[in-house]
């Protein structure tokens, strides 16, 4: 269990400080460190795992690779955090600034709080003791499980066993293979991580994206961010009006990559796309992290579902044209075309594959 909390939290939220040093507020948010630096592993891990899915479908070949390029990020970021201490400064203001934010805050506003972490404790006991295999799993889990046991990627039927070529439906988007390199790397069979583990790591970061968006969406009245949250807790926690909304998916199905992809990586290009025209209405300059990280969540999604490749680049898309319209800066139809590009040539694997 303590490997799954090192992979799932510690190691993600010190990758997290690479993205973090090029932004502005948010270089101090430990939230953003760990969601982001999720998001970065993620979007590694469908760059490392497709070309071994497609040439050496090897569970433990792939997982020293991915290892070793996890281990050059953490490297990177203790650089990262090295040279950020040393600009003594820059640490006496962000004090200050954490100082000057806890004043003012009424009684209320700490009831809030409290709410907001008992209804998510709530979410995740409930996910957790009310598990149950849904017809989907008989695919997902199955397929991680396979891949753990016998150390193959997507050479077996999940449903009968036996060998089989690559369905690239499946196989684009192998979510199901991360699972089997937690239940490796931890010793954890792949039915437990993904119906135990996976939604107590899936369903905080959820709302850690939610936390982002109000931050932003309450930047002047900082006192209506915890209310903000609760309200959307109490959406996903009734929000199971029918078998495929969003809210289901979180919590019922937060294993599976359709619910990754529908309450984190959507919700997370909504964030940065937020963050872009933002800068662009301010007339401030657009960091270069903020198209690297949409282009890694474009990439996470990706790894999520065949879908994911669509729906980012449509989202992209319009938003790029309206941001286009809206300030008259026709050249911000090249970085976003950019970070399209590993979506475009996912989408182009698939038509291949299919063919």
């Amino acid at each position: 269990m303590a490997v799954l909390i090192i992979w799932m939290f510690v190691i993600p939220a010190f990758v997290g400080n690479i993205p973090a040093a090029g932004m502005g507020k948010e270089k101090n948010d430990p939230i953003f460190k760990w969601v982001m630096g999720q998001i970065f592993l993620w979007a590694l891990f469908q760059l490392v795992c497709i070309p071994f899915i497609i040439f050496r479908p090897v569970l433990s070949d792939m997982l020293i690779v991915y290892v070793v390029l996890t281990v050059v990020l953490l490297l990177c970021s203790l650089g990262v955090c090295t040279r950020s201490r040393l600009r003594l400064k820059a640490v006496e203001n962000s004090d200050l600034v954490l100082q000057g934010s806890s004043k003012n805050k009424s009684r209320l506003h700490y009831i809030f709080w409290g709410l907001f972490f008992l209804l998510l404790a709530f979410q995740m006991i409930q996910a957790v003791r009310l598990a149950f295999s849904d017809g989907d799993d008989a695919y997902y889990v199955a397929e991680a499980t396979a891949a753990e046991e016998s150390n193959k990627l997507y050479s077996f039927l999940p449903y009968t066993g036996e060998t089989t070529e690559l369905n690239a439906r499946h196989g684009l988007a192998p979510f199901p293979i991360w699972i089997a390199l937690l239940a490796r790397l931890s010793g954890i069979p792949s039915v437990t991580v993904a119906h135990v583990a996976v939604p107590l790591m899936l369903i905080p970061m959820a709302y850690g994206i939610f936390y982002l968006i109000g931050c932003k969406l309450w930047d002047k009245r900082e006192e209506k961010l915890p209310l903000f949250l609760v309200f959307t807790e109490i959406l996903v926690i009734f929000g199971s009006y029918s078998a495929y909304t969003a809210e289901r998916f979180l919590i019922v199905r937060s294993r599976q990559g359709k619910a990754v992809l529908g309450s984190i990586i959507i919700p997370a290009i909504f964030f940065l796309l937020f963050q872009i025209l933002e800068r662009i209405q301010k007339q401030k300059k657009v960091e270069g992290m903020l198209w690297l990280l949409l282009t890694a969540a474009v990439t996470a999604g990706c790894l999520c579902s065949t879908q994911g490749a669509e729906l980012s680049c449509i989202l992209l898309g319009i938003t790029g044209m309206c941001g286009c319209i809206c300030y008259r800066r026709w050249k911000l139809l090249i970085p976003v075309l950019l970070s399209c590009l590993p979506a475009l040539c996912y989408a182009a694997l698939y038509f291949y594959f299919n063919n």
